[in-house]
């Protein structure tokens, strides 16, 4: 009957009493027998999901969505910032809505995800084959090489390395939870610092594992926020970051590495976006004459 409805959002409404057996709550073991009375809500299918999304989704953005790789099993896409990875918990779309609206494939999934203001790569699988092959391999992290590019507070230049590596364990969800193991490699690719209004750097990120917003929680544990964060950040770094021109998170995954479900290696790569590219210039103009600022 609610073909085409996740069955995480199946269990959400058993949960949450909004099935009803008899007017009361049962529990999802609960075998029905003849003549029990059966309330259920209204609940989005994917082809409610779909019809909305090609009605709220604005075109311009639906006919802008970079295609970085694609062949039979793989679909990989530089998702715009701002963009959920999918709809839920207030969000009427996300990519994958977008995507199966326009496409109307037979079979079309996320194989990981990425924060909603966060730009950059982004793998979905177009067969549940590889759909399960791309999700064993996310599920360890040795398996996928993951790059970011984040604009971080204060310059380098005192640390004497361009390097550092962050070990440090984070909850599962922000808010608490069971401790699990995070290590990232932070690496410095261009310093700015000057004495009018800015002190950051240029850094690539690698997650050698993958939790809950880790490069934004790892960047915050070593006192070098991520411009743009509001969860994680500095406020008064942000207010500067703005004069720069900066008006979202400055976080882009740009790069990953991982083995195709058929065999093989794949390498994709998302160029940073124009917008965050516009904040470097205008750093670089204020840097303008401070030689030597780039790390090679």
């Amino acid at each position: 009957h609610l073909k085409g409805v996740p069955k995480t959002r199946l269990y959400r409404a058993l949960r949450g009493g909004e099935v009803r057996v008899n007017g009361a709550r049962k529990k999802a073991p609960y075998q029905l027998c003849t003549g029990d009375k059966l309330r259920i809500p209204p609940l989005r299918t994917a082809a409610t999901a779909a019809k909305i999304a090609k009605t709220a989704i604005p075109k311009s953005l639906l006919d802008n969505i970079p295609i970085v790789f694609e062949d039979d099993e793989l679909l990989v896409v530089d998702k715009p910032a701002g963009l959920a990875a999918h709809g839920g918990s207030g969000v009427d779309y996300g990519l994958i809505e977008a995507l199966r609206a326009l496409r109307d494939p037979p079979f079309l999934e996320l194989a990981h995800r990425l924060d909603r203001e966060t730009s950059g790569c982004l793998v979905l699988a177009k067969s549940r084959t590889a759909l399960l092959a791309m999700q064993a391999q996310f599920g360890d992290a040795r398996s996928v090489e993951k790059s970011y590019r984040a604009l971080l507070k204060k310059s380098w230049a005192d640390d004497g390395a361009g390097e550092l590596a962050v070990d440090a364990a984070l909850t599962r969800h922000a808010r608490g939870g069971r401790e699990l193991e995070a290590r990232s490699i932070f690496r410095v690719v261009e310093n700015f610092a000057n004495e009018n209004c800015h002190d950051c750097a240029l850094a690539e990120i690698r997650l050698l594992t993958g939790r809950m917003h880790q490069a934004r929680r790892h960047a915050a544990v070593i006192d070098r926020p991520i411009a743009g964060d509001r969860l994680y950040g500095d406020a008064a770094f942000n207010r500067r970051m703005k004069i720069h021109g900066l008006r979202r998170l400055f976080l882009h995954a740009r790069w990953l590495r991982f083995m195709h479900p058929l065999g093989g290696t794949i390498e994709v790569e998302a160029p940073l976006p124009r917008e965050l590219q516009a904040v470097l210039n205008a750093l670089r103009h204020d840097d303008a004459g401070d030689a030597g600022n780039v790390l090679k």
